[in-house]
């Protein structure tokens, strides 16, 4: 008798357990150590707030594009292993992971025009990304964009094109500083900005292609012309050492990640006096993006989490107002959802519509590379 109850028992509790089982979405993060804090801390259990019966459960595989090369290969590993259904449900990407997995192919599921959330996405970054089209296959959690700071107690009327830019800074040696291109993105957006200045073939460069090594043998003279503007700036020591040049007063202006600028404000490193201008034509930036692996196990719960971070609620309370990112959809819907001082201090200076012609890409892979070795050759070697 007493057996019987037990075996009942059992069962009962057996059922509940799994009754109770949650359902494990699998989250593959690159970037630095924010992104992962970011998921563990304020993304994870926001979600599971909304949906108790899922747990997300973050693998950070580290900053740059070797993060994003780790998850490449553990998606085309399981490819490659013939499985059934793969371990990642959703991942976090930067661009460069998108020209691997399209010339790969059959790694990623086409899902980002089936989300309620497309609908807000304006920004040329879903289309294309390195000149690689990606349209459905992608979702821009946020866009991290360049533009030049300036102190406008020294700076009243900052330039507002690279023309003036050059005239501003022979006129004032030494106020103006960058990195080059080594110790920040800051510094190689600044440069890849001057290329697409000079040469006026950003489409080319960067959206349409191709790559033609005749192309770049005609860089010298835009080289040789950044040299002798180097001349008259401040070489920093990276995207922060810019930032912190700019708030001793050493320089008044100079390129800089506006999310970092903005979070040395709040943090009291960084004068909140400072300005932002995005000149003519534009500067460099990024997104970061949402992928789906082509199986994975979960694939309805990971369309729900892409869509619930690309709410307009979440990018207003948690990409603009903790983070100082600008929102992966278009700012204007994301008003409603921000502190009127979190918005005004992200678009001040820079407009949406601003931003949506001025933010530009960062080259295609080989004229990327191409940049960064000419300005070895002709700049530092020169």
């Amino acid at each position: 008798m007493w057996r019987k109850f037990g075996i009942v028992g059992l069962v009962f509790l057996l059922l509940g357990g799994v009754l109770q089982a949650k359902v494990t979405l699998l989250y593959m993060t690159a970037g630095d150590i924010n992104m992962l804090a970011l998921a563990q801390n304020v993304l994870g259990p926001m979600f599971s707030e909304r949906y108790p019966e899922v747990d997300l459960r973050t693998i950070h595989t580290g900053p740059g594009d070797a993060g994003s090369r780790l998850i490449f290969e553990k998606l085309r590993a399981e490819k490659l292993a013939g499985k059934e259904t793969w371990d990642v449900d959703v991942a976090m990407v930067h661009q460069i992971f998108l020209t691997w997995a399209m010339e790969e192919g059959d790694l990623l599921l086409k899902y980002a025009q089936d989300l309620e959330t497309w609908k807000y996405v304006t920004s040329p970054h879903a289309k294309y990304a390195l000149g690689v089209p990606v349209e459905g296959y992608v979702m821009p959690m946020f866009h991290s964009q360049t533009a030049i700071a300036y102190n406008p107690k020294y700076v009243p009327e900052p330039p507002r094109s690279f023309d003036e830019l050059v005239e501003w800074v022979k006129a004032h040696p030494d106020k103006f500083g960058y990195n080059g291109i080594k110790g920040g993105m800051s510094g190689v957006s600044f440069v890849n900005a001057w290329v697409y200045w000079k040469t006026g073939k950003y489409e080319k460069y960067a959206i349409t292609g191709p790559f033609e090594e005749e192309e770049v043998a005609n860089w010298e003279p835009v080289f040789k012309e950044l040299k002798e503007f180097n001349k008259y700036v401040t070489i920093t020591a990276g995207n922060v050492g810019t930032l912190d040049a700019l708030n001793r007063g050493e320089i008044w202006m100079g390129p800089v990640w506006v999310d970092m600028f903005y979070t040395f404000m709040l943090t009291g490193k960084m004068d909140p006096n400072m300005r932002l201008v995005l000149p003519e034509p534009g500067m460099p930036g990024q997104p970061m993006y949402f992928v789906i692996p082509a199986k994975a196990r979960n694939v309805e719960w990971a369309e729900k989490f892409v869509e619930f971070v690309t709410s307009p609620e979440i990018q207003g309370k948690v990409i603009v107002e903790m983070y100082n990112w600008y929102p992966g959809i278009d700012g204007t819907y994301v008003k409603d959802y921000v502190s009127p001082e979190a918005y005004e201090r992200l678009y001040r200076d820079i407009t949406p519509e601003e931003l949506q012609v001025k933010g530009l890409a960062f080259p295609l892979s080989p004229y990327f590379k191409a940049v960064l070795e000419s300005y070895e050759k002709w700049v530092i070697g020169g």
